[in-house]
């Protein structure tokens, strides 16, 4: 395992980190509490070292568990949190939205809830979740500056989803020089992760880019097939059929990045993302003991080299030479689609 600094903050992470929304709810896999902290040990076994949960995953008991797991390790680990949601005034219905507050009253009583929760006095990074343009405030920017200031966080950032999209919020946190955006960002969607690094570049600023769904759920990493569809109880059925169809002849298209013996495609889907300066760690979503072992391997197998690199871009220029919709021409936007408009996308409002 290599490791690398997020922004200008000062924290170490690994290449390769733990997406913790896989352990306290039973959205990918039922496991006992005790098999999901035996995940988290194990993937630090394997030299991973960030782990990043979130307050409403399983409504807290994601970071009652990496607290627990983690503690006896406490010192060699980088932690992240994220809060934004109200689920303690709000039940929670299947996989729907649930309301946010972004005020820094109830941001400021749900940080030391989760620092509760999770046992620790500070964590290595805190992150607005899924906040829009407008609710990054004057007030929010000063209570982040508060929570620096007092220890509680080390690094401060925000978190992009739940769909992709929401460039503007991306594009206000680097400005504003947050620690971190994190991102849904692949080779088979690049177009969030291509338009952060345009800013970043324009602004000179330190801020990272924290990838997850490195492996653009599970075509990359071949969970999903043709011959192994998600069913219809899998959250990422939500897709249209036509984006897996798409998918699959892209996932074949890039067969050159594999190395027998060397380097998977799962692999080579990871190391995509590390090629760029500004990704210092990247999430993928660990389901058993094999993903950790062949996912954590991927930070030492060989990177891209600048034609494979290169060769990848123009495949994403070409779209990939397919002459078809893939079903995903839309991306969500908070100011009417002035972003998608600035950052010169083929992509209209979502819902319009």
């Amino acid at each position: 395992m290599h490791y690398r600094e997020l922004g200008a903050a000062g924290v170490d992470v690994s290449e390769i980190g733990f997406g913790a929304w896989t352990v306290g709810t039973d959205w990918w896999g039922d496991r006992t509490d005790e098999e999901a902290m035996e995940m988290l040990r194990y993937a630090h076994e394997q030299g991973i070292t960030y782990f990043d949960t979130g307050d409403v995953y399983g409504h807290g008991h994601s970071e009652e568990l990496v607290g627990e797991a983690l503690a006896p390790v406490r010192d060699e680990v980088s932690v992240a949190t994220k809060v934004g949601y109200d689920f303690y005034d709000n039940p929670q219905a299947g996989h729907g939205e649930l309301p946010k507050e972004m005020h820094p009253e109830y941001l400021d009583d749900a940080f030391e809830r989760s620092l509760d929760r999770l046992g620790f006095e500070t964590v290595e990074l805190l992150q607005l979740h899924n906040a829009n343009v407008d609710e990054i405030d004057a007030d929010v920017l000063e209570w982040l500056d508060e929570v620096k200031e007092s220890g509680r966080a080390d690094a401060v950032g925000i978190a992009l989803g739940p769909s992709i999209g929401w460039l503007a919020e991306g594009e206000k946190a680097i400005r504003e020089e947050f620690d971190s955006v994190q991102l849904v960002w692949n080779a088979l969607e690049p177009e969030i992760g291509d338009r952060f690094l345009e800013v970043v570049a324009e602004t000179g600023s330190e801020t990272s880019l924290i990838p997850r769904v490195p492996h653009s759920s599970g075509l990359l990493n071949e969970q999903i097939t043709p011959e192994n569809p998600p069913g219809e109880d899998d959250h990422r059925a939500y897709r249209p059929d036509e984006w897996f169809e798409t998918g699959f002849e892209k996932v074949d298209a890039l067969r050159f990045l594999e190395r027998e013996g060397e380097r998977t495609m799962a692999q080579a889907s990871l190391q995509y993302l590390l090629y760029h300066d500004a990704v210092p760690t990247v999430t993928p979503t660990f389901r058993t003991r094999e993903d950790i072992d062949a996912w954590a391997a991927a930070s030492d197998v060989p990177p891209l080299s600048d034609e494979e690199y290169e060769r990848v871009r123009e495949l994403q220029a070409n779209d990939f030479e397919l002459d078809r919709d893939d079903g995903m021409d839309s991306l969500r936007s908070s100011v009417g689609g002035e972003d998608i408009q600035r950052a010169g996308l083929d992509k209209h409002v979502a819902g319009d």
